[in-house]
Formats: C-alpha cells, sequence, structure tokens
C-alpha cells in the first residue's frame, strides 16, 4: 500500500479509536446526567464546533435538498440517543456490533453479487449469537438490543438521506445536520438532566464527549477519505465493533463472552468482504457518509 494510503488507514484507526474513546467517557456521564443528557451534550457542542468551523452560512439549496438535509439530521439524533440508551444496558462492543449491521444491510441492498449471500449469512450468524435468547444464562438486555437495532435502522435512514443532502457539500451537510440533530437529544436531555447540563464539570466532560466523539474523527475520516479509495475505507472502518469492544473492555471492564467475540468476528467479516467484493460506484458514497460522525 503507498505510503500516503498507510497514513490514510493509520487516520481511520485513531479516528475510531477517538469515537469509542468518546463513547467510554460518555458512559461514564450516565450518573451524571442520564444517556440523554450524554447524547444532547455531544450534539449541541459537536454542531458549536462544526458550525464555527463550516460556517455554512451561505448554503442554497432546493426545498427537496433541505427536506433530505433535515431527515438526516433527524436520523442523526436519533441514532445517537438510541446508541446511547443501548450502551448503557448492554456492552458497548455489542451495542456497535448491532450497529453497524445499518451501513451493511445499504450495501447489501444496493450491490447484489454472488457473494452478497455469503456476507449476509455471517451476519446472520452473528446477529444470532447475540441474541437475547430466554433462558440463556449469557443472555442481554433485550430491551439495550432493541435500542441497538433501532440505531442500526436510524443509520441505514441516516445514510440513504445523507447522500442526498450531501449535494449541497459535504461539510456543510454535516455541521447543518448535526444543529439538526440536537432537536431530537436536546429536548430529551433537558427533560432528563435539567440544569445539571450546564454544571462546569458536566460541559467539561461533555465538551470531551464531543470532541473525541465527533469533531476530530470527522477530520481524521475528511482527510483519509481524500487518498483512500472507498473499498479500502470500508475494509479499515469494519474494525469498528472489535475497536469499541476493546475499549469497552479496558475502559469499562466490560468483558465478553467467547461465543460475543465470535459475533463480533462474523459481522466484521461480512462488513468488510462486503466493501471489497461491491461494486465501488454504488457503495463508495453510503461508504462515505455511513462513518462520518457516526454513533
Amino acid at each position: 500500500m503507498h505510503k500516503a494510503s498507510l497514513s490514510a488507514a493509520f487516520a481511520i484507526l485513531v479516528a475510531e479509536i477517538s469515537v469509542n474513546t468518546g463513547a467510554a467517557l460518555g458512559k461514564g456521564l450516565f450518573p451524571l446526567v442520564g444517556p440523554e443528557g450524554v447524547a444532547s451534550l455531544r450534539t449541541s457542542i459537536a454542531a458549536v464546533i462544526l458550525l464555527v468551523l463550516i460556517r455554512p452560512w451561505h448554503v442554497t439549496a432546493s426545498r427537496s435538498q433541505w427536506g433530505w438535509l433535515v431527515l438526516y439530521g433527524l436520523s442523526l439524533g436519533s441514532m445517537n440517543l438510541l446508541i446511547y440508551w443501548s450502551i448503557a444496558r448492554i456492552p458497548m462492543g455489542l451495542a456497535v456490533t448491532i450497529e453497524i449491521c445499518g451501513p451493511l444491510a445499504v450495501v447489501l441492498l444496493t450491490s447484489r453479487t454472488r457473494q452478497d449471500f455469503l456476507w449476509l449469512a455471517m451476519a446472520v450468524c452473528g446477529i444470532i449469537l447475540l441474541t437475547p435468547w430466554p433462558g440463556s444464562d449469557a443472555s442481554l438486555d433485550p430491551l439495550g438490543v432493541l435500542f441497538a437495532v433501532s440505531a442500526a435502522v436510524f443509520w441505514a435512514i441516516y445514510i440513504l438521506c445523507g447522500k442526498q443532502a450531501s449535494r449541497i457539500g459535504g461539510r456543510t451537510a454535516v455541521a447543518l445536520g448535526m444543529a439538526t440533530a440536537c432537536v431530537v437529544t436536546v429536548p430529551f436531555g433537558v427533560s432528563h438532566a435539567g440544569e445539571k447540563l450546564l454544571q462546569p464539570d458536566v460541559l467539561m466532560l461533555g465538551a470531551v464527549v464531543a470532541l473525541a466523539s465527533s469533531a476530530i474523527p470527522y477530520f481524521l475520516e475528511m482527510l483519509a477519505l481524500e487518498r483512500l479509495s472507498s473499498r479500502v475505507f470500508g475494509v479499515v472502518t469494519s474494525s469498528a465493533p472489535a475497536i469499541a469492544a476493546l475499549v469497552g473492555v479496558i475502559m469499562l471492564g466490560e468483558h465478553l463472552a467467547l461465543h460475543q467475540w465470535a459475533a463480533i468476528a462474523l459481522i466484521m467479516s461480512a462488513s468488510a468482504g462486503c466493501s471489497l467484493t461491491s461494486r465501488p460506484e454504488k457503495v463508495a458514497e453510503p461508504e462515505r457518509i455511513s462513518t462520518e460522525l457516526s454513533a
């Protein structure tokens, strides 16, 4: 691999580590402001940062493009809120593994090759291993799984709407989308945590979460996307569940059972394989936008 491509791939890995470190720090804030408060702080602070840096004040868009942009932002806010509800109940690595099935499903539906059946089968096997079957000693909280599945659905919607919204400019769409996401998250955060959100220590930690989970990864990915093909980008980002699981073990003490690690490996392999074998012209745009500022 070319040296520039290697540095770009490394930037993506750093971005993934940053996202999941931010998520782990956010989980540490749950006792103070709850998942709702953390989602609210992350999106609102990230929105301010992105709006100041990108300054999308003079954007011109059609009514249709504004509609897609609003849907994009609302799905982003819903995805953030749901994934925080999920990691409050199940290990972070497993929540991210389930959530990544959203973009995987989009790629499978938009690229129909023979290999897709193999990737689909691997993903289904991984999901079966994570399913909280009644009576299982290692079963997961069903509500936590349901929230992660819902986050996956909204991630898929986010990709599809984002593809349309990005026609006004990718960076502009992300900045305005993050601001729109606050319409979903902030009411929940204020309702749950109220004035606690304005405490200096909470605001400071919230800013760290926003930087680690959104601002830093976004700019690293934007730099990497200029040097990597969409296929390589998709393969590298397929490591997200493993990174999330490792961060969960190291920072939160969330140790996983052997079958849960197997499920992570299956879904990661399905995602990486799908990225390698799908036709570039159909997956490049969804892959690009699916990872920007993801939960």
